[in-house]
């Protein structure tokens, strides 16, 4: 092996050894090429990473069926909602995930460090939201599945650098997405369906917000966008600000959390039933029990700006927090 070679290569190097499938293969060399110092003691090297890398996407060719179903590309929701992470090359997505959720991402100062999607799980007081950090936009080997995947999150987290001019990545990361046929949502627009177009909720995450040049952008940030669309300044990296960006990611869900009380005993508190905006005791109680849509006939609730045991009908329309206890 060629003297030189950074850390970073030896572990892309292990990723590729211990790939099982052809595509993890292919995104583990892509990024051993990216990290690999160019001299001439590294030719020969790069020379024997390209061909194998011709020929693992060849294979991919001869079998696309096997391919699709190794998609990594598709990840399975979990938890309350997934929220997928999107933005250009550097703007720290996989060091946001390692800070507010379990996932173990792989940080680095170069672009395009990820290659596929990696979930982490966030906990939001005493729900678990799905995280995604997808591979950056302008990613040309990613491009199909990264959109896909953000076609399919329930809502986005727009990752951007503080470091440099705010307002151009926004352009250039919605003109992307528009593309796309992917529609970001302002601030009390109504997501009404429209043929071809993906609305989704998003908030404008600005990152790096420990960095002195970065005060000046975070400020403009402020100013121009947070009217518009929910905006804050971050640090993953010094922690800060990271509570209140739980609290924005929880926001644009646009969901509630409702417990149950059985008659006579205590509300459980610890596991919620999470349910979109605008639902009914009536959803409320078909998530509890598929008997209870016939049987219903009102509930008693518990919440804010209501009086303790208050009466409603099947048609009360819920508010987060609120503790309903149905009666059949």
């Amino acid at each position: 092996m060629p003297a030189n070679l950074p850390p970073q290569y030896k572990e892309a190097e292990e990723r590729y050894r211990q790939a099982k499938t052809t595509p993890e293969k292919i995104l583990a060399l892509e990024e051993m090429l990216a990290i690999i110092p160019h001299h001439k003691g590294t030719d020969k090297l790069i020379a024997q990473l390209r061909k194998r890398l011709s020929q693992h996407k060849e294979e991919i060719h001869r079998r696309p069926s096997t391919a699709r179903q190794m998609d990594p590309f598709v990840v399975k929701k979990e938890g309350a909602a997934q929220v997928v992470l999107v933005g250009l090359p550097n703007c720290g997505k996989s060091q946001i995930l390692a800070s507010v959720t379990n996932a173990l991402p792989l940080i680095a100062d170069y672009p395009f460090s990820t290659r596929v999607p990696l979930p982490g799980m966030m906990k939001f007081e005493n729900i678990q939201i799905q995280l995604v950090d997808a591979p950056p936009l302008m990613d040309e080997y990613a491009e199909s599945g990264l959109f896909n995947l953000i076609r399919n999150a329930d809502a986005l987290a727009i990752i951007l650098d503080l470091t440099e001019d705010c307002g151009t990545q926004i352009d250039l990361i919605l003109e992307e997405l528009n593309r796309r046929r992917v529609k970001i949502l302002k601030r009390g627009e109504e997501e009404k369906p429209e043929v071809g177009l993906f609305p989704k909720r998003a908030v404008f995450i600005g990152n790096k917000a420990d960095l002195k040049e970065a005060q000046e952008n975070c400020r403009d940030l402020l100013d121009k966008f947070a009217k518009i669309y929910p905006t804050l300044c971050i640090s993953a990296k010094e922690n800060l600000n990271l509570d209140p960006l739980k609290g924005e990611i929880f926001a644009i869900l646009d969901t509630v959390r409702a417990y149950t009380k059985a008659p006579g005993k205590t509300a459980d508190l610890e596991d919620p039933v999470i349910l979109p905006k605008g639902s009914t005791v009536l959803d409320f109680a078909s998530q509890i029990h598929k008997d209870f849509v016939q049987k219903l006939k009102f509930a008693r609730i518990w919440g804010k700006e209501k009086y303790d045991g208050q009466m409603v009908q099947r048609d009360y329309v819920l508010q987060d927090g609120d503790i309903i206890e149905l009666h059949v």
